[in-house]
């Protein structure tokens, strides 16, 4: 790793510390993944969080280091409910200090990470923080009585998050959708870095078969009864990874051809990416990692068109995205898929470009074009091609 140089044109050398700030670490998910590749391309990155449960970590995460948040009881398992103490525990850490610059891994409160001198803040945003912005869609998340409060909280929340992203130097979004977000509610263009995806382990290999498979937690936001509801009728099977809240409700209500396999390995879950005739993803997802490693086995995905499935599935080549998310409406594309026939291995190479390898190179680019330009070594053309890439996004979407 010593000798690599990315394409900035800095070496290795040139950037010698990193600091990380990620919102929280309580389970292992897509943003923790990203962390963890951020530390292949800055092996000795100081890394910050909020609170953590580092039996859900992997090694190479147990350096990240928790705000007195951590010391609460309970403060891993009800991390969500003490959002309204995070600024306050972000503003009393000690600033990162002798780092050439820091890296926000960020979906709540993360930007607010304090850094001593004058020290270029680079934002990998996974998404504005839902629960300001979009309250009205996460407010399920809150009992009905607290709601109203929850509302006003929010608003200020809004404030604070808008005010809180002016010190970051630059914005890099996940996928285009977020990107259109950075652009709407905090006035920065974003340069879209895709969230790494383990290629290598994900690949094709086996029988290709007739059942559809729906991978993903059973939460209300991923729309598992969507495709629960569209196998209504058919005379297909559905085969349905995860766990979540929902699990009890949709075992009831599903039709007989509809099979629940709880929480599978990887390796099974690769064998099921592998035989399925297509990947049913009803909800709209920042990204969706889960339609990426469907893809890397070449394997279509039937989604819908939102969200980070606009930068993942191409329809008609690599899935079929559906425009409205009612069961009936996925019910018409799983019958389509059944009859069409599309080229797995050119599926295959598309998800090539999620890889791992690839997000660690241009992670480390845009951390040394930030760096030589804060510096006034380079014009910089990150955020030329910043805006160019929003443009681009903005005129694809107003074509679909």
């Amino acid at each position: 790793m010593g000798d690599w140089k990315g394409s900035g044109g800095l070496d290795a050398a040139g950037v010698r510390r990193v600091g990380i700030a990620h919102d929280w670490m309580t389970t292992y998910a897509g943003s923790e993944r990203c962390v963890d590749e951020m530390l292949c391309a800055f092996p000795d990155a100081e890394v910050l969080t909020s609170v953590m449960r580092r039996e859900a970590l992997p090694a190479s995460l147990q350096r990240a280091r928790p705000s007195f948040l951590q010391r609460l009881p309970g403060a891993a398992r009800y991390h969500e409910w003490l959002l309204p103490l995070m600024p306050v525990a972000w503003k009393l850490r000690r600033p990162l200090a002798g780092v050439d610059a820091v890296i926000t891994s960020s979906h709540a409160c993360a930007n607010a990470v304090r850094v001593a001198g004058d020290v270029p803040v680079l934002c990998y945003c996974h998404t504005p923080m839902r629960y300001a912005w979009n309250f009205e869609a996460e407010r399920r998340r809150f009992p009905r009585a607290a709601q109203p409060p929850a509302r006003v909280a929010m608003r200020w929340f809004r404030g604070w998050d808008r005010k809180t992203a002016e010190r970051v130097t630059r914005f890099v979004a996940n996928s285009g959708a977020v990107a259109d977000r950075i652009e709407r509610f905090y006035g920065r263009a974003a340069k879209v870095i895709h969230p790494p995806v383990r290629t290598e382990f994900f690949r094709p290999g086996g029988e290709r078969g007739d059942e559809f498979l729906y991978a993903g937690r059973l939460v209300s936001y991923k729309r598992p009864d969507v495709a629960v509801k569209a196998f209504e009728g058919l005379p297909y099977r559905l085969n349905v990874v995860g766990s979540g809240h929902l699990a009890e409700r949709l075992r009831t209500e599903a039709p007989p051809n509809v099979s629940f396999l709880g929480e599978v390995s990887d390796s099974e879950l690769r064998r099921l990416y592998r035989t399925a005739r297509a990947l049913v993803f009803p909800g709209e997802e920042d990204f969706g990692i889960v339609m990426a490693e469907a893809q890397a086995c070449g394997t279509p995905v039937i989604a819908l068109r939102r969200g980070g499935a606009l930068d993942i599935v191409e329809d008609g080549v690599t899935g079929w995205l559906v425009d409205e998310g009612k069961p009936a409406d996925f019910r018409n594309a799983v019958r389509r898929a059944a009859v069409e026939t599309l080229d797995s291995a050119a599926i295959h190479r598309s998800a090539e470009r999620f890889s791992r390898f690839r997000f660690r190179e241009e992670i480390r680019a845009a951390v040394e074009e930030m760096v030589l330009a804060h510096r006034g070594v380079l014009v910089p053309q990150l955020e030329v091609d910043a805006e160019r890439q929003l443009d681009g996004i903005t005129s694809a979407r107003s074509r679909t």
